[in-house]
């Protein structure tokens, strides 16, 4: 399998996976969303809630807050020395402490490492009026999507390269205004493809005479990161825990 990148940006990566099938690409989607690690709010102790949520409202949404995660840095519980009691190497401790009238940010929790931070530092989670107060105590620990989604590092998506043949193609003008995906322009009166990597087979231009494939050897890839890894340790780390599931398979098979 061969890998080019497309495009991308901080959080968003498009990439073209080359002799490859859907089957070793959905694996490798699942692994990405299902079990690269990632920090997230796991524990909650209320000291003081005055707001109008209830506590497992609010504790809901602090899990749903990606932070920053070091993975050099964090074990998981289960792989961890302390065998799951908790220790400095599987867990961290986070605090937030707020007075109305105010509301209150993701940007007001407080952690001890300073590495993890909120990625979305305006995320909202409640609203104090005058006098309330919020005091409450969590822990983070990292975990993988298949557990709960707060754990998952991205959203993966893919389909087939697309294969447009416009040699038949009849009323160029109402071809490219069907196009969703202003794929294709119009030069001299005749139908011609300026964004080929756009298309996402939705054949509304079939009616135009313009013959749609996909490519079964040739995927693209579109990774959408929350922001709580890089893109490059999200790819890595899924890549190698293929091939660590692979090698346990090998071992098996062969016992």
């Amino acid at each position: 399998m061969d890998i080019k990148l497309i495009s991308k940006d901080d959080n968003k990566a498009t990439l073209l996976l080359l002799d490859v099938n859907p089957v070793i690409v959905n694996t490798l989607r699942r692994l990405i969303m299902d079990e690269v690690p990632v920090l997230a709010v796991e524990d909650c102790e209320f000291i003081k809630n005055d707001s109008a949520l209830y506590d497992e409202v609010i504790a809901h949404r602090l899990g749903l807050i990606p932070l920053k995660t070091d993975l050099k840095s964090y074990d998981k519980k289960e792989d961890c020395k302390c065998k799951g009691k908790g220790c400095s190497i599987c867990q961290v401790h986070l605090s937030l402490r707020a007075k109305g009238p105010v509301t209150v940010m993701a940007s007001e929790l407080k952690c001890r490492d300073t590495k993890v931070k909120p990625i979305f530092p305006d995320m909202p989670i409640v609203k104090l009026l005058k006098g309330q107060k919020l005091e409450i105590d969590m822990v983070a620990t990292l975990g993988v999507g298949r557990q709960h989604s707060k754990w998952s590092p991205s959203l993966v998506y893919y389909r087939y390269y697309p294969k447009l043949n416009i040699s038949n193609a009849k009323n160029p003008n109402k071809a490219k205004e069907v196009c969703p995906k202003d794929v294709f322009d119009v030069k001299d009166g005749k139908l011609v493809i300026k964004n080929l990597e756009a298309c996402d087979l939705c054949e509304d231009c079939v009616k135009y005479g313009v013959t749609v494939e996909g490519k079964e050897d040739e995927i693209i890839m579109f990774i959408e990161s929350w922001g709580q890894l890089k893109l490059k340790e999200i790819l890595t780390g899924a890549i190698e825990i293929f091939e660590k599931k692979l090698n346990q398979l090998d071992k098996e098979l062969k016992d």
